[in-house]
């Protein structure tokens, strides 16, 4: 007997908005009450969650010739794991920090052990003890404080992303009374460990208040409040443990409030107030401070320093001028040194320059790459750590001493199934756009893969809020690969890839660069003999399922199928409805469809839930999770109930919703790799038209 799919009820919603009209058949399946189903999924309304639960049991349907693939893919996966990993230790103090698994757990325990030794372990956390019994828990941040006696960490229960921090004495393994609840993930300790500043979640799931606390309980002091429900918040010190820092902005503008940490009580002061388009970071350097900003006109952003006390923009004096192409993306503070990361197309460099004058970079020779500072904890030393991979290379963790530039090897990522490197080739192309940019594709396969255009291809894609797509090491990648698939990332405009200007090219009235950057991409790669049409997938999550939704209706004849993962789709709606959390805080990137007439239609023109047409669609699998906070779950559920009632192909149109997660998926290691076994093989069952069978 054939598979039916769910038949969404039409119940039109005309919605009319700046002197312009549209109407939603699906917008029901939003439920009224979904800030309680965030914290509580159970209470979603009777019918959404039938047909949610529909549209599951059709999905499941749909693969299930696909179960002992997706068992098999998982089984790939979960092989190139060490099940009992630990991370390089780092060293504070007395001690050395670190977390590690247990064979079979799903999540690790946080540890130390005395400097410099093997023995002597104190666990700090043991999350899969915490997990037991719960069908999501992740922990968002974990410190210990400066003093080393207190460790806290903040928990989410339900993928919703509201966090629960507590508090344990070290002493006495005691954890603390006086949980804080209603917490955004970040938070830090005083310098002097006395205070715990947290972030409190408002009703709309948006950070908007910084309170102090007492580190081992007490009354929450009030401590900033942000009257802009466009900014985010976050809280920290500076490297020197001379402020706690409160850093307030979205994608376009930063401000900056400091408290010196000799009086954590005090009111903290702005170092340079907000003006839209100007981006800041800055951290105190002993006597100075460095401030990283894209200031006066520096696109890809510049360094400066400030003597004084407040570092206020009249005090800033440029000491690392900006070089167009050379996008700086972040430094760090030691007491004799400054480490700055920095991109030029798309490859990955780390600079050390020292405080009496002169640097010198560090760098690899592959062709593409991702090299990552890996932090520390202290100031007064001559050790760094960063972390080198490429497509081709497990992850290594380098100690390097910046003053003898000797760099030592501690870790390299083990496959315990095996990997060989000198098997695949990683290249890097480049695909000229339409207005003549060159867009780099990153792609990894193996050395003997025909470059025929008969080799399965899926193409990979982001292109949003300035995040790039590094060329990293991926277990997962490899399952397909192995099975003869090329994988390509494109490292499309929107990201921050070829530097900041690259991301301004492909956001709000330049947001088509986005889409039509990866459809060149594609269209190279097959002239090339990487990929041919119809035998491609394409790829992409949050803001890449936007781009998979928009790819989907303006070249739907290039895929054999597209796998949207927590796509945000329905943008016209969702930029329109300010009681969303994300809603004002993404107005810079998108453009505020209330109040801008121009922002409407050029949302209107690629908003992928809008522009579904009678058009021959690929097959479809979009995923999500069911407390998604940040990609609400009823965008995947319209989408596909539209795109099945207009698409003129046979072809399906999937929806898997987790039920029991938020916007990453299942929080275990290893229960994630379930949902992208799931997309692989819906994946090669689309290719290979599995589902004309089904």
């Amino acid at each position: 007997m054939p598979i039916t799919p769910p038949v969404a009820r039409r119940d039109p919603k005309t919605i009319r908005q700046l002197n312009r009209t549209r109407v939603d058949d699906y917008a029901w399946m939003k439920d009224e009450n979904w800030r309680e189903v965030l914290r509580d999924p159970k209470v979603l309304r009777a019918d959404i969650r039938e047909h949610l639960e529909a549209e599951n049991a059709y999905t499941a349907d749909m693969l299930k010739g696909t179960e002992a693939l997706q068992a098999q893919l998982f089984a790939e996966m979960k092989g190139r794991i060490k099940e009992d990993d630990s991370s390089v230790p780092a060293s504070d103090g007395a001690w050395d920090y670190y977390v590690r698994y247990e064979i079979g757990a799903e999540h690790p325990v946080h540890a130390r052990r005395p400097r410099g030794r093997t023995d002597g372990e104190v666990v700090l956390l043991d999350e899969e003890a915490l997990a037991k019994g719960k069908a999501f828990f992740q922990v968002g941040a974990a410190h210990h404080s400066p003093d080393h006696r207190l460790y806290a960490w903040a928990a989410d229960e339900q993928g919703s992303e509201y966090y629960t921090i507590r508090v344990t004495d070290l002493a006495t393994g005691e954890v603390l009374p006086q949980a804080v609840d209603s917490a955004y993930g970040d938070f830090t300790f005083s310098p002097d460990s006395q205070w715990l500043f947290w972030i409190w979640r408002d009703e709309n799931a948006r950070p908007s208040k910084v309170y102090r606390r007492p580190a081992r309980g007490g009354e929450d002091v009030l401590v900033y409040e942000e009257a802009d429900e466009g900014m985010f918040l976050g809280v920290g010190t500076t490297s020197d443990d001379s402020h706690v820092v409160i850093h307030v902005g979205n994608q376009e503008t930063t401000e900056i409030w400091l408290i010196p940490a000799a009086d954590s009580t005090a009111s903290p002061v702005v170092a340079e107030p907000r003006r839209v388009g100007v981006k800041y970071e800055l951290d105190h350097w002993t006597d100075r401070w460095v401030i990283r900003t894209n200031d006066d006109g520096a696109v890809d952003f510049k360094l400066a320093r400030s003597m004084a006390d407040v570092p206020t923009k009249a005090t800033w004096i440029d000491f690392l001028a900006h070089q167009p192409g050379r996008y700086i993306t972040g430094f760090a503070a030691y007491a004799n040194h400054l480490v700055r990361a920095e991109r030029v197309d798309a490859c990955d460099r780390i600079v050390v320059m020292a405080r009496e004058g002169g640097e010198h970079a560090i760098a690899f020779d592959e062709e593409a790459y991702a090299l990552s500072l890996d932090g520390g904890y202290e100031y007064e030393t001559t050790q760094t750590r960063f972390v080198y991979q490429s497509p081709t290379t497990p992850r290594q963790w380098f100690d390097y001493d910046m003053a003898t530039r000797e760099r030592t090897l501690r870790k390299t990522q083990e496959i315990p199934s095996g990997h060989d490197p000198s098997r695949y080739v990683a290249r890097r192309l480049m695909a000229p756009a339409a207005d003549g940019e060159l867009v780099p594709v990153t792609v990894l396969m193996l050395k003997d893969t025909p470059l025929d255009g008969s080799a399965p291809l899926l193409l990979y894609g982001y292109g949003s809020y300035g995040h790039a797509m590094e060329p990293s090491f991926s277990i997962r990648n490899l399952s397909l690969v192995d099975r003869g698939w090329i994988w390509a990332t494109a490292h499309i405009r929107g990201g921050s890839d070829k530097g900041w200007g690259w991301f301004l090219d492909g956001r709000r009235e330049k947001k088509v660069n986005t889409f039509t950057d990866f459809i060149a991409c594609a269209e190279h790669l097959a002239a090339n003999g990487y990929g041919a049409k119809g035998r491609m997938v394409a790829y992409g999550g949050s803001a890449g399922g936007m781009l998979m939704g928009a790819v989907a209706n303006m070249r739907p004849d290039l895929w054999a199928g597209i796998i949207a993962a927590v796509p945000f789709v329905d943008v016209l709606n969702t930029m329109s409805d300010t009681s969303l959390p994300l809603t004002p805080p993404e107005w810079p990137e998108w453009g505020n469809p209330l109040e801008d007439a121009e922002a409407y239609d050029r949302i209107a023109g690629y908003s992928p839930y809008d522009n579904v047409g009678p058009r021959e669609y690929p097959p479809i699998l979009a995923t999500g999770g069911l407390s998604d906070p940040r990609v609400t779950y009823w965008e995947p559920q319209k989408w596909v109930a539209k795109l099945r009632a207009h698409s003129a192909a046979k072809a399906p149109i999937l929806l898997k919703i987790n039920m029991e997660a938020g916007h990453g998926g299942a929080s275990g290691r290893f229960d994630f790799l379930k949902e992208i076994a799931l997309d692989y093989a819906f994946a090669i069952w689309a290719i290979g038209h599995g589902w004309e069978d089904a």
